[in-house]
């Protein structure tokens, strides 16, 4: 599945049948690969949001934050 989300978020436009077949081969289900493609999918859609628009990180995000 890691591997699966970096190509997802590296690369979407290179995504192909046979990448959901590896999933299905390694035993995830159908609904488990569908789950997890759309919490990565959010998660590109968010971080681009906002990162076009300039969003900051909250202090308690931030890299010298602890």
């Amino acid at each position: 599945m890691c591997a699966y989300a970096a190509k997802l978020t590296s690369t979407p436009g290179e995504m192909v049948e046979d990448d959901v077949i590896l999933l299905r081969d390694l035993g995830w289900s159908d609904l488990e690969i569908h789950d997890a493609c759309q919490v990565i999918a959010y998660f590109n859609y968010v971080n681009r949001l906002a990162d076009g628009l300039g969003v900051d990180l909250e202090t308690e995000m931030s890299p010298s934050h602890g």
